[in-house]
């Protein structure tokens, strides 16, 4: 293979990288856009937003470090993926440290979102439940994305993934015990710091989200393949691409 191919095939590799993970962090963006209407709507937050929510709602009463929800999440993302350090010890693939930058970028985008769905008001059990079910939509929606972004997964189903692989049970039934570990956490949280359950945080909203999400991400599959073809990039995107990979490649 000659040098220009070679150089040639890099450029492609780098441009390729640069597009999936753009359309990945669309995809999270979108993600945290859904996570955040479900905290808006105060029936219940999503599952993964349960335990930051319930220590940024102490953290504002000085009960807790006053960190944001966005921050709270990066750290329980790294504790998860420590965690499947310690499942899966010497197996664990050193590339699925990339869900830290996964992590990292949700929290950080949940916060933007927070931030731009703040003057949302849901006053009334009609514009509650609107709200609520919005966000599973869009929350299903942008999983359905990243699923098909196909770089590593997100921390909150790389833990039940690695569980699942060390003890050889289906992932579908890791998963739901995890997740109702999450939920139990963060009620328990709710009675160490409130002395209460928080229902805003821990709510119906909360199983209408565990029930629904993943009904709405099989029903949108059959649906995405106009994303596959995104995710392949036309001609006229790729010569962008190609001219910014060049950019990068040669600034090394």
């Amino acid at each position: 293979m000659t040098t220009t191919s070679v150089t040639e095939a890099t450029r492609e590799r780098l441009a390729s990288f640069l597009w999936q993970h753009l359309l990945l962090f669309i995809s999270l963006f979108i993600m945290t856009f859904g996570v955040a209407l479900c905290v808006r709507s105060n029936l219940g937050s999503s599952v993964i937003s349960t335990i930051p929510f319930v220590m940024a709602l102490a953290g504002e009463t000085d009960k807790a470090p006053g960190l944001t929800i966005g921050e709270y999440t990066y750290i329980m993302n790294f504790i998860l993926v420590l965690l499947q350090i310690m499942v899966l010890r010497r197996k664990f693939e050193p590339m699925q440290l990339f869900q830290l930058v996964i992590g990292f970028l949700f929290g950080f985008l949940l916060d933007i979102n927070m931030l731009l769905s703040s003057s949302l008001a849901c006053d009334s059990l009609i514009s509650q439940i609107c709200v609520q079910l919005s966000g599973c939509f869009v929350l299903a929606f942008g999983i359905a994305m990243e699923i098909r972004c196909g770089s590593v997964t997100m921390p909150g189903e790389g833990l039940p993934a690695a569980i699942s692989k060390a003890t050889g049970r289906p992932f579908a039934k890791v998963k739901i015990i995890v997740d109702i570990s999450l939920v139990v956490i963060a009620v328990i949280l709710g009675y160490i710091f409130f002395a209460k359950w928080l229902w805003n945080v821990v709510g119906i909203g909360t199983l209408i989200a565990m029930l629904l999400v993943g009904i709405l991400v099989k029903l949108f599959n059959p649906h995405m393949k106009w994303f596959d073809r995104t995710l392949a990039f036309r001609p006229g995107f790729r010569r962008y691409l190609y001219g910014l990979a060049r950019f990068l490649y040669h600034r090394h």
